[in-house]
């Protein structure tokens, strides 16, 4: 048995039932089996065991009282996984399925993501099974009072810079960042996605959108395409959707699906994007209501089909929401180009099938790195107490997001693998963080 295959037969005895962190892993160390075989210093420093097991993963209780004064309980989390490139980098979740499972797998990709970019940051994931959902601002506030009386202590702008991700937005994010305030008597720049009142970056929120069309139209680029007049279905209505869609009429493409967790919409004219933010931002509605303005468009209830025919596909929902069978109906239906918004959307079977059939895929480590782009660009504005404009803000992002591609598609090229994103990604992040770990000695 290789090296590679003996750790992850180790890793699975070791977390049992933890599919998605398995899944995570699988995938990455398979990607960089070129890499690990032809340089035996990998194994003698135990890099993969090293790499594969997070330097911290904390657990904790969340208690906290609803409008009538019912007191319920949470589980918190936050899995430092990686940093030896710098502080801990990486969103907090709140949605009823987060597990140590879901934790462990964000944290490991975020690792790769954060070295991908080329910014000095580590990776880490964190959340609760709380569900914001039908919940008043109070109550919300409660909770994430009640979240940060715990995180405090594991964090800080030079030790754990969390961010917001699904479940977690301005709103969450100003209630946990006063709290800290309160808590440690201290105004640092410890969370990202801030709001611009108070040391937010402008054009932090359209940031992990609008970099995964930077990044897929230098993909489509790169194979003599372009966005221009391309059908696109995207999937999701959240922010990353919203700023996806957004970002690729700008393009010129014409986005014609988005869905949420009740259901989807087709719209054969091309999504109205200012319906949707009127639904999705202002009111915090369901999807379902677009047809209200829209009656030609169609909604179909519960999860998203993938059976709509189109050239280039955007998964900006959720883990593993493009299965083999979603996989094997985008190919029939004469999709070209799969590009992740979300983080893993695509199963490993159904991501080995868009290979075998000759689909250029952008991993989400590559695709969806946007986001944690622009919190360290927040990061520097917080640490030099200066304030940067949208504009210096989204060119920068465009800067990094077109440097992300140069790099992972000069990788894939390196080894022989032209057009092979996937593997170009794994190993760009990979070598890099090796290398770190190795200078840094056994810690």
């Amino acid at each position: 048995m290789n090296y590679i295959d003996r750790v992850l037969e180790n890793l699975v005895k070791k977390n049992p039932g933890e599919k998605e962190f398995h899944q995570a892993v699988t995938e990455a160390l398979k990607s960089v089996e070129p890499v690990i075989n032809s340089n035996k210093i990998y194994e003698e420093f135990s890099i993969l065991e090293r790499l594969t097991e997070p330097e911290r993963a904390i657990s904790f209780r969340v208690s906290w009282k609803d409008d009538n004064n019912k007191i319920h309980v949470n589980k918190g989390y936050r899995v430092q996984f990686n940093s030896c490139i710098g502080p801990f980098k990486g969103g907090l979740r709140f949605h009823p399925s987060v597990n140590l499972s879901i934790m462990k797998f964000l944290a490991f990709e975020q690792t790769f993501k954060n070295a991908i970019t080329g910014l000095p940051i580590g990776g880490a994931k964190g959340g609760s099974d709380f569900d914001p959902k039908n919940k008043s601002d109070f109550e919300i506030m409660n909770f994430c009072q009640s979240f940060m009386l715990e995180l405090f202590r594991h964090i800080g702008a030079s030790t754990d810079v969390p961010a917001g991700d699904i479940g977690v937005g301005a709103r969450e994010i100003g209630y946990l960042f006063g709290y800290y305030k309160k808590i440690k008597n201290l105004h640092e720049g410890v969370l990202t996605g801030k709001g611009l009142d108070y040391d937010g970056l402008a054009g932090r929120k359209e940031a992990t959108g609008f970099g995964l069309i930077y990044f897929t139209e230098e993909m489509l680029r790169e194979n003599g395409e372009s966005l221009k007049n391309k059908t696109v279905c995207v999937s999701g209505a959240g922010n990353v959707a919203i700023h996806t869609v957004q970002k690729a009429q700008e393009y010129g493409a014409k986005v014609i699906t988005m869905s949420d967790s009740s259901g989807w919409i087709y719209d054969k004219n091309g999504i109205n994007l200012e319906i949707i933010k009127k639904i999705k931002e202002n009111n915090r509605d369901r999807i379902s209501r677009y047809l209200e303005f829209e009656p030609s468009a169609k909604y179909t209830s519960g999860k998203f089909n993938w059976d709509i025919p189109c050239d280039v596909a955007l998964p900006c929902a959720t883990q593993n929401e493009i299965l083999l069978s979603d996989a094997k109906n985008l190919v029939k239906n004469g999709v070209k180009f799969v590009s992740e918004g979300a983080n893993m959307p695509t199963s490993l079977d159904a991501t080995n099938y868009f290979v075998e059939n000759k689909i250029i895929f952008g991993p989400a480590k590559a695709a969806n790195a946007g986001g944690v782009s622009s919190s360290v660009i927040e990061m520097s504005q917080n640490s030099s107490k200066m304030t940067f404009d949208s504009e210096f803000s989204h060119n920068k992002l465009e800067s990094i997001m077109k440097s992300i591609f140069k790099n992972v598609s000069q990788t894939a090229c390196e080894f022989n693998q032209k057009g092979n994103y996937i593997l170009g990604a794994n190993i760009l992040g990979f070598k890099k963080v090796a290398s770190a770990m190795i200078s840094e000695g056994v810690v």
